[in-house]
């Protein structure tokens, strides 16, 4: 806009105003006699051209104003050509005269010099004195006019003036220099809840004292801002003003301010104006989204319930409320299926409880008096990946704690949520009872819905009641919950209830695949006289908790240990039921008692072999694939009365060996193939260990990383495991912590770390015989004296039997020369060694049959027997429980 449009923007002097309007004087007869010029401009006269001529010669003798408009459009809306469409006014026409504010002014055609006509609006104002005593010549009246257009302008800003002093729901007022209130309007006398003239003279300061400006980078006083504004001119929009409004008291409103300064024509500064516009429900409604806007952040960020519903008490206090409970069912928290039948009986667990400091809100839970089963030890589930057992001690293994979550006996007094029950008629009951929100004065009670069943509830309270030293509220506080603020209560546990339901169904498969991942892996491994063992497992998906590698220790005959290793392509629960299908074989395969080559050989042969599924057992809706084929797998058996061990791998890598010294060797195992694969025949190795030597089997997650490879991860194991003074719970946790760092990888990690025994000659007995019936009774005779020695004469009876029997079958049908020991260990083994390759049976005899009982009796005088096969015949061997004053 330019400087002289907004000077003449800024002049509120009307057009009939006689120092800017076209003015004529007139005597008594009518006659011009003053001509302004205003009126020469207006109408193209002069002064010499108009006085002395009839005002009938300029106007209109009769007003238009009282005719109908088209009359008044028919008689003004002609120029001097005849055309009709147009006032003579360039850019105005005449649809718009006869408006009300007009009503009180005559409307008159007007003849321009040029002969244009235009439609003008006139006053008469007469002069004192009578007309009567006036002659002509003689100054009457006074007469003033103005284009129609111009007159509706002037009114339409009037207008404005009028409707911000009186109607704008934006607050007005000027403050002088020294910030003293001299004018507002109505909607100013509103929010003071007083008239102008009882708070005239006050300081902005007085009004608002205890407000603030909120906006960053301005003053926070009223007085500082206008100080500012009036020093500098320049004006500050869109302040954010926070007080309590003093029509309104005990509620804090929000205003946005402008502030500019107030300047007369010349320039003189005299004040400045202050716009105020009350934003805050605006705000409030701003700050619903941003509370939504932050749930949505911060509400479900880890797949528990606790810590959700943690999560959303902490986003609501205290921004939307004093207090909030949460109350979770504990099918939820056990991750079984949510209630769907008689909400108001099920059990409720509190989980959450957050209140604003200094506040005290009712709580009218009750604690349950039958908890029912399952809610102890219903905490967190534990997260940890790896798995470490109690430290190591002599004859004792090592391994991983229950991570099921489930309850144990020694949880009782560990329970972390409290069962709660809410009394008939409370607003919680009402909610389960009805399965809807419940508002009760400052309480508000969402339940939380998910998949039709009902999760839990929680409890908004706006906590009406004093604090805990008796101080009432604040008294900006609200006391309840409007329509907007129940919507948005309603949509906070909303998305509150989706989250917790996805960490319920979280719970649920986990909780089963931790299940299956304790039948899949040795979760407690027995004591072995053979070894002392040490292990951890991490599985590279910390989702299920479950992956592809696996390992174990398989108690043998003749007190000897198989040891396995093994890693299945692919992480998951697919790879961990491939995993158990293998270790299972493994287990069978390893029980009758295989060499490791052939152990591996015939693994191979069951893994090759496919599987045989009919064609849509899947029904279509999953894509499976094998992960069977490519296993590897690492098998060796130990024997620590001759301190020999035999090993073989399929595609694994090759254990590391600590020799007494601290020497660290990885030995250089013939390769297989991986399972599946076939073509290439399977090797074993053959090694004497020294008592206390260190074997290490592992897979290739716990030595190959992307940071480095195998390699180094081989030499930094190597380092960690030829420390002789650590004990084996030490090297694992070492072992782990320096090529797992944080405890996670991108694959499964299996280490097993055995510790080699040897079973000293007190406590072997071996003799060799010749295939002849005299053995007989001098294989009785032997283990009678040896039972004798050893204190087991309990035993000698059942024991003379057995070696009768097993010494004749191998006279009978086998050849010599034969061999018995006895090994008197956890139990006591009985073993006959010949030259045979065929295996006794044992078999139901007839009545008429004159032998075959004998090996049936065997088996029921010991717990177990079974055939061993070596490279110069077999050994037969049984084992039998020792009295209970020798076991251990």
């Amino acid at each position: 806009m330019s400087a002289a449009n907004t000077a003449e923007s800024a002049d509120f002097r009307g057009p009939l105003d006689i120092t800017r309007a076209a003015t004529a004087v007139l005597d008594a007869e009518s006659t011009v006699i003053g001509w302004s010029p205003a009126a020469a401009e207006l109408l193209g006269y002069g002064p010499a051209e108009a006085l002395g001529r009839p005002l009938s010669a300029f106007l209109s003798v009769h007003p238009v104003g009282g005719a109908p408009p088209v009359e008044i459009e028919a008689v003004a809306e002609t120029d001097a050509s005849g055309a009709p469409g147009t006032t003579g006014v360039p850019g105005t026409t005449a649809t718009g005269i006869g408006p009300t504010s007009l009503v009180g002014n005559e409307i008159h055609v007007a003849h321009a010099r040029d002969g244009r006509e235009l439609l003008v609006a006139t006053a008469m104002c007469p002069l004192p004195g009578g007309a009567a005593d006036r002659g002509p010549g003689t100054p009457d009246r006074i007469l003033v006019a103005a284009e129609v257009g111009e007159l509706r302008h002037w009114e339409s800003r009037l207008a404005l003036l009028q409707g911000l002093a009186t109607q704008s729901p934006v607050g007005l007022a000027i403050y002088d220099t020294d910030l003293r209130l001299t004018w507002c309007n109505t909607a100013y006398e509103r929010e003071i809840g007083q008239p102008l003239a009882a708070f005239r003279g006050m300081r902005a300061d007085e009004l608002y004292g205890d407000g603030s400006f909120v906006t960053p980078g301005y003053p926070q006083t009223l007085d500082g801002v206008m100080h500012q504004v009036l020093d500098t001119g320049e004006p500050v929009l869109d302040l954010n003003f926070r007080a309590q409004q003093p029509s309104d008291p005990g509620r804090d409103h929000l205003w946005s301010c402008a502030y500019y300064r107030l300047e007369d024509a010349h320039g003189h500064v005299f004040g400045v104006c202050e716009d105020a516009f009350d934003i805050t429900d605006r705000y409030r409604v701003q700050e619903r989204l941003t509370l939504l806007v932050e749930a949505g952040r911060r509400i479900g960020t880890v797949l528990d319930v606790a810590t959700t519903a943690e999560e959303i008490a902490e986003v609501a206090v205290p921004d939307f409320a004093a207090t909030v409970r949460v109350d979770v069912t504990r099918a939820a928290v056990t991750g079984e299926t949510a209630a769907v039948g008689s909400p108001a009986d099920m059990s409720l667990l509190r989980v959450a409880d957050r209140s604003e400091p200094g506040t005290a809100t009712p709580d009218p839970a009750l604690p349950d008096p039958d908890p029912g089963p399952g809610v102890r030890g219903t905490g967190p589930l534990d997260s940890e990946g790896a798995e470490s057992g109690p430290p190591d001690a002599e004859g004792a293994e090592s391994g991983p704690p229950d991570e099921s979550g489930a309850a144990s006996p020694g949880d009782d007094d560990r329970h972390p949520y409290p069962p709660v029950a809410y009394p008939p008629g409370s607003p919680q009951h009402r909610s389960l009872s009805s399965g809807g929100l419940v508002l009760d004065e400052g309480t508000l009670v969402v339940p939380l819905r998910a998949g039709g069943g009902i999760l839990g509830l929680v409890t908004f309270d706006r906590g009406v009641g004093p604090d805990a030293s008796g101080r009432p509220p604040a008294p900006d506080r609200a006391t309840t919950f409007d329509n907007g603020e129940v919507a948005l209560a309603d949509e906070l546990a909303a998305r509150a209830a989706v989250c917790i339901d996805n960490a319920r169904r979280y719970t649920r498969e986990r909780t089963a695949s931790l299940a299956l991942q304790r039948q899949l892996l040795p979760h407690h491994l027995p004591p072995q006289s053979a070894v002392r063992t040490a292990y951890r497992y991490l599985p590279a998906d910390d989702v299920t908790g479950v992956g592809g590698d696996w390992f174990d220790v398989i108690p043998l005959s003749g007190t000897r240990v198989g040891l396995v290793v093994g890693d299945v392509v692919g992480h998951g629960l697919q790879a961990a039921a491939t995993m158990g299908r293998l270790r299972t074989s493994v287990r069978a395969f390893a029980q009758l008692d295989m060499p490791p080559d052939e152990l591996l050989t015939r693994l191979d042969d069951l893994v090759g072999q496919p599987a045989e599924e009919p064609p849509g057992a899947s029904g279509g809706a999953v894509e499976t694939y094998d992960v069977t084929t490519g296993a590897t797998c690492l098998y060796a058996v130990y024997d620590p009365v001759s301190r020999r061990c035999v090993m073989a791998r399929a595609g694994h890598l090759p254990p590391a060996i600590v020799d007494p010294d601290g020497g660290v060797s990885f030995p250089d195992l013939p390769a297989g193939p991986p399972l599946g694969l076939g073509g290439l025949p399977f090797e074993s190795m053959e090694f004497e260990l020294p008592v206390g030597s260190l074997l290490a089997l592992f897979t290739d997650g716990l030595v190959e990383a992307r940071e480095h490879d195998i390699a180094h991860g081989l030499d930094t194991l190597g380092r960690v495991l030829g420390d002789r003074s650590a004990s084996l719970e030490e090297l694992c946790d070492r072992a782990v912590s320096e090529l797992v760092p944080g405890g996670t990888s991108a694959d499964d990690t299996a280490l097993l770390l055995v510790r080699t025994r040897e079973l000293d000659a007190e406590r072997v007995a071996h003799w060799e015989l010749n295939a002849e019936a005299v053995s007989v009774g001098r294989a009785r005779e032997l283990a009678t004296g040896q039972l004798e020695a050893w204190g087991l004469d309990e035993l000698v009876f059942a024991t003379q039997l057995v070696v009768s029997e097993l010494v004749t079958n191998a006279v009978r049908y086998a050849g010599g020369p034969l061999g018995l020991r006895l090994i008197r260990d956890r139990t006591l083994v009985c073993e006959v060694a010949d030259t045979g390759h065929t295996s006794p049976h044992l078999r139901h005899s007839a009545e008429d049959d004159e032998g075959g009982r004998g090996l049936f009796i065997v088996a029921q005088l010991v717990q177990r027997w079974g055939t061993r096969y070596t490279p110069t015949g077999k050994t037969i061997w049984t084992e039998q429980a020792l009295p209970p004053a020798d076991e251990g």
